[in-house]
């Protein structure tokens, strides 16, 4: 039986994954910060609630003693994170660093507490949810773009200084998934020059026929459980026709040709 360790598994896509790979008999160690949330998911056999708080670093390190000590882990799933819309300039610096400390930095750490063991057993994969806008960049969204644009970017890197050790790294990038992510997951920052237009950009965001396309969070817990199985050499997984159709429009258009369509999507 294989064991995963998951941050991120309150609601949505992380809870969704908890369940897909504990139905299919893995070892299932969800994480969250608050554990009175995932009460539900403690009833099922294979799965063991942890906290874990992914900015407080003293308490990952203490938290990835504890799990490797009781179990042999073979995939961590880094899925904890959070967005940030609205105009740069109106961003406060708390706003910023709470951002990249949860989607980027939070993400090394884990990783990191996490390398000893699978370097020790010469095996372990790393998967980590991005998003399609790590590939792809929309208005209003920059503080985001950044974090999930350099966790591409690490995980490239990543990839390269790991494979000699044995141990994977792969990234799942969703497009929009059909979940409360906008009003629980959606920090926001306003400023009086961008207002009437960023009220455009969000309206076209949350215009109901967008989420036409988005994917189910079950559907996308398979992506994952797809790059956790298929032994492929493959860095990234898009999940989601929107996210594949994205990335295909940036590919053939480049930037100049994408960023027209874009604004004028969203003017």
């Amino acid at each position: 039986m294989s064991t995963i360790f998951m941050t991120g598994t309150s609601t949505g896509l992380g809870k969704a994954a908890a369940l897909l790979f504990a139905k299919k008999g893995w070892t299932v160690i969800a994480t969250m910060r608050n554990t009175e949330k995932g009460a539900d998911l403690e009833t099922h056999p294979n799965i063991s609630l942890m906290t874990l708080d992914v900015t407080d670093n003293e308490q990952i390190q203490q938290v990835a003693k504890d799990a490797t000590a009781k179990y042999d882990i073979d995939v961590v799933f880094n899925n904890a994170g959070y967005g940030l819309a609205g105009p740069f300039e109106g961003s406060t610096d708390e706003q910023m660093l709470q951002n990249i400390n949860t989607n980027l930095i939070g993400v090394m750490r884990v990783t990191k507490a996490f390398l000893p063991h699978f370097r020790e057993k010469k095996a372990g994969l790393f998967i980590t949810t991005t998003s399609i806008g790590g590939s792809i960049a929309l208005p209003y969204n920059s503080v985001y773009h950044a974090a999930k644009f350099g966790v591409e970017g690490w995980s490239e890197s990543m990839d390269m200084e790991l494979r000699k050790l044995g141990i994977g790294i792969k990234t799942v990038a969703p497009g929009g998934i059909r979940t409360d992510f906008a009003g629980r997951s959606l920090d926001v920052s306003m400023h009086e020059a961008y207002k009437e237009d960023f009220a455009k950009v969000e309206a076209a965001f949350l215009d109901p026929a967008r989420a036409e396309n988005y994917s189910s969070p079950e559907a996308i817990a398979e992506v994952v459980y797809e790059a956790a199985t298929d032994n492929k050499d493959q860095l990234r997984y898009l999940a989601g026709e929107d996210a594949k159709e994205f990335y295909k429009m940036r590919q053939e258009l480049g930037y100049t040709g994408f960023r027209d369509v874009i604004q004028q999507m969203f003017s």
